[in-house]
């Protein structure tokens, strides 16, 4: 019961988005708005503030990034290489299939769960997968798709510019401002504490309610049948991995089961803004994003429900 009390009001809230939405009682409209402010605010503020308390030495989690990352892009080459002996001509189709396997929610879907089960200590490791989504998978997406001369192109992307948006994204900036003052050993004031634990604390309310709001009926009926098999290999198949891969390395509990929950949310909606930008595969990542989303709120409970035997919910309150 305590699993259950724990995760309920989580997917409460994103089920409460979806209802406002589908009566009206909220316009679809205010999605945006709440996901730029999760975005832009609230998860920097929430990312500084508990980096920054961090000792240095923990930030370097080589076996976390071993389990997550290795995890994630062992998931993409099986759906990429899958895609490819099936018949899908080129680079770009295959790969942003691989991505929409593989590519995941940890800002706006991981992040505030763990913040919401396990407690702030949680909060790291999110960052960290975070980082690796937009330091490692964005980029490498990017540049598969411009491999690929026999696919439409969207705009050009210069390597300076590229680098320039990824340092400059919220989540990397924040994580870099939070890592930084952690290496310079000094205790953050407790105004300044205070301040971003305010923005900090919207996070996980405007995340999960801008979810719900955002779910696209049209959006899972498109593409049903390609984009359920992705649906399974991102809810099921990389978690299995990635929990496999964390236990070969004798990850701590913690991190296995924030390791584990980042795999196991939904695809990122930034999959479909690069399929957007490539005209590549956008109605299949439009359904598989929707789907994630959708069955993600069955996937985790069960998810979490065996994490238990790793690491307790609540235990780094």
């Amino acid at each position: 019961m305590e699993v259950v009390g724990l995760i309920f009001p989580v997917f409460a809230v994103i089920v409460t988005g979806w209802a406002a939405g589908f009566v009206g009682y909220v316009s679809r409209g205010l999605s945006d708005g709440l996901i730029h402010f999760a975005y832009n605010v609230a998860m920097p503020a929430l990312l500084v503030v508990t980096i920054a308390q961090e000792p240095a030495g923990s930030l370097l989690a080589w076996r976390f990034l071993i389990a997550f990352g290795g995890g994630s892009l062992i998931c993409f080459a099986l759906v990429f290489l899958a895609a490819r002996i099936l018949g899908e001509g080129g680079v770009a189709r295959p790969s942003m299939q691989g991505w929409a396997a593989s590519m995941t929610n940890t800002g706006f879907v991981a992040l505030p769960i763990l913040q919401a089960t396990y407690g702030p200590r949680a909060v790291l490791p999110a960052a960290i997968a975070t980082v690796f989504v937009a330091v490692v998978m964005f980029p490498s997406a990017v540049v598969l798709q411009e491999l690929d001369p026999n696919e439409a192109r969207g705009s050009a992307i210069d390597p300076a510019k590229l680098a320039q948006r990824v340092i400059l994204n919220p989540m990397v900036l924040s994580t870099l401002v939070g890592v930084a003052w952690s290496a310079f050993g000094a205790p953050m004031p407790s105004p300044v504490s205070a301040y971003l634990r305010i923005l900090a604390d919207a996070l996980t309310a405007c995340a999960l309610f801008a979810i719900g709001l955002g779910l696209s009926v049209d959006g899972l009926l498109a593409n049903f049948g390609r984009s359920a098999l992705l649906t399974i290999v991102k809810l099921v198949i990389m978690p299995l991995i990635v929990l496999g891969l964390s236990i070969g390395v004798r990850l701590d509990p913690l991190y296995t089961a924030a390791a584990v929950i980042c795999a196991g949310v939904p695809t990122a909606k930034t999959v479909y803004i690069l399929a957007g930008e490539y005209r590549c595969e956008e109605p299949l990542v439009a359904a598989t994003v929707s789907m994630t989303t959708l069955c993600s709120i069955a996937t985790l409970i069960v998810w979490m429900y065996a994490l238990a035997e790793f690491a307790p919910l609540g235990v780094a309150r």
